[in-house]
């Protein structure tokens, strides 16, 4: 009678923690709906006010397409395939920059976080580079490399480098010193410390660099398709505005504006799974 009794406890408790296992799925899933949710309220809104006042007459449809007029251009070029081209050009440019600068900064951010000579060395020449627009040496980089694709790369190379670099140098600057000695003590080589210490421990910073370069890989790709191309999203805005062609205008911003938004949405991703383990506060 006993073991009849506990083992419908037993069977009790599991079912308990099952259903205590399977329910905080089910509300994270509810609660990034809702919250998905929330966050189109704003921008439904924003394009229900301006379709509404473009057909009131207060806005100039010249100058502000409807969003009607803005979406029935995206599906004309789409349609043609015009912007799948632009599209497919600029994707790889700005992949090719940002593999170029964010790997660049990552390696100097740790060259330079790790050893005071460095930094010595070569800080105060990279600050003083970074100070330089993008607009200032777009023309040199013209006179240099020509309107190919390496002028083109390079210069979005170098808007990437700086973010990363920056706080990949902070990142390893932030760690506990206690930790280098540690790794000292148990005979760690350089190699050894950077991987099983120094990336690990500055990780947070490192993926915050990642965010930022992308974020301004996309406005150098802006600055180089729009100043000196004949192919890109850029380029299709520019040649769209000279035939005051205003829907493609807003078509191209919107394109980088939802591209932007997704490559920070999967940088982020992999920043909730690489920091998993990271109790930090979520807002309230």
């Amino acid at each position: 009678m006993n073991n009849g009794v506990d083992l419908a406890g037993h069977t009790a408790q599991a079912r308990t923690r099952t259903s205590e296992t399977r329910s905080p799925v089910w509300r994270k899933f509810l609660i990034s709906l809702s919250g998905a949710g929330v966050g189109l309220v704003l921008p439904v809104a924003v394009l229900v006010v301006w379709q509404i006042a473009s057909e009131l007459g207060w806005l100039s449809k010249q100058l502000f397409p409807t969003p009607l007029a803005i979406a029935q251009a995206f599906g004309k070029l789409a349609q043609s395939g015009e912007l799948n081209d632009h599209l497919t050009i600029s994707l790889q440019r700005v992949a090719l920059g940002f593999g170029l600068g964010g790997a660049l900064g990552l390696l100097f951010g740790i060259v330079v976080g790790l050893f005071r000579f460095s930094e010595k060395a070569l800080d105060p020449t990279v600050q003083m580079i970074r100070m330089v627009p993008h607009l200032a040496v777009a023309p040199l980089f013209v006179l240099w490399f020509g309107i190919g694709e390496t002028g083109k790369v390079l210069l979005i190379a170098k808007g990437a480098f700086f973010p990363l670099y920056i706080n990949t140098f902070l990142g390893i600057r932030g760690v506990d010193n206690k930790l280098f000695e540690v790794t000292r003590v148990l005979g760690y080589n350089r190699w050894k410390q950077i991987i099983q210490l120094v990336l690990p421990a500055s990780l947070s910073n490192v993926l915050l660099g990642v965010r930022l370069s992308i974020g301004v890989a996309w406005l150098g790709l802006v600055v180089v398709e729009i100043m000196g191309s004949t192919s890109g999203i850029g380029y299709m805005m520019s040649d769209a505005r000279q035939f005051s062609k205003t829907s493609i205008v807003f078509v191209g911003i919107l394109i980088f504006a939802l591209l932007g938004m997704i490559t920070d949405w999967l940088v982020r991703l992999l920043e909730r799974r690489l920091l998993h383990w990271k109790d930090s506060f979520k807002g309230e």
